[in-house]
């Protein structure tokens, strides 16, 4: 990582916090739509899904300059990856950390959102892991990937916001798993027995399914734009600290 970008202390902080509030959005607006419409799941998705858009977008506007808003393991993954042979992007220890702040923030976004709406802190039952689910789950990650990291290699950083909340608010819609597409989140969601939850045991799979996802967007990226890696400082948005002050 370059010498420009803030302190890895901050990034965390940064993550912690934009994971977090991306779960408790995503549970708390399933909760709420299952209060609200308990007679009508399609009303319940187009609740969630509209409220998960515009959270993301705003998490990424306001933390993208800091961290630069990955939110998502599979994404700090790819970045360590791809800018490991131009000198950009993570290193091996940023990346654990990222990762680590990630679920941490996951777990605890869930467990904020169950209190808000006192419905206590229980472990899933909702099973979600079958063969048509993992496929959308490599799907939705292989997309969310291309898209983020397109947009960085071609100095269009600065859409990834309302890009990124757009992609996901669709593949709420086209995919059958509803497009976690984030390892992070679906540790997180573990924790709450409600609309947007899912069962451990199919939690394995769904994240074997997004890593294979991020290998298969990571490989579409290059075919398509080889120069990718020169860029990965700039994902999900540029980050460069905006003073001398660490």
């Amino acid at each position: 990582m370059t010498s420009h970008q803030p302190p890895l202390w901050r990034r965390a902080i940064a993550e912690v916090l934009g994971t977090g509030l991306l779960v408790a959005i995503v549970v708390g607006s399933g909760i709420a739509a299952q209060q609200l419409s308990p007679n009508d799941i399609g009303l319940q998705l187009l609740q969630n899904s509209t409220a998960t858009v515009l959270g993301l977008t705003v998490l990424i506007l306001v933390l993208g300059p800091v961290s630069g808003a990955h939110f998502n393991p599979v994404v700090s993954l790819v970045d360590s990856i791809l800018g490991r042979r131009s000198g950009t992007g993570l290193s091996v220890p940023e990346l654990g950390t990222y990762v680590v702040a990630q679920t941490v923030g996951g777990i605890g976004g869930s467990v904020l959102a169950n209190a808000m709406f006192e419905v206590g802190t229980s472990i899933s039952t909702k099973d979600r892991a079958t063969p048509g689910h993992l496929l959308a789950e490599v799907v939705a990650t292989a997309g969310l990937v291309l898209l983020i990291f397109a947009l960085a290699a071609t100095n269009r950083g600065v859409l990834a916001a309302p890009a990124v909340g757009a992609y996901i608010g669709a593949a709420y819609w086209f995919t059958s798993s509803t497009s976690f597409a984030n390892p992070a989140v679906t540790v997180g969601r573990i924790f709450s027995d409600t609309f947007a939850g899912i069962a451990p045991a199919s939690a394995p799979g769904f994240i074997v399914a997004q890593l294979i996802g991020a290998a298969v967007g990571l490989g579409l990226l290059l075919v398509l734009f080889p120069f990718a890696g020169r860029s990965a400082d700039d994902v999900v948005l540029p980050h460069g600290a905006q003073s001398s002050n660490p």
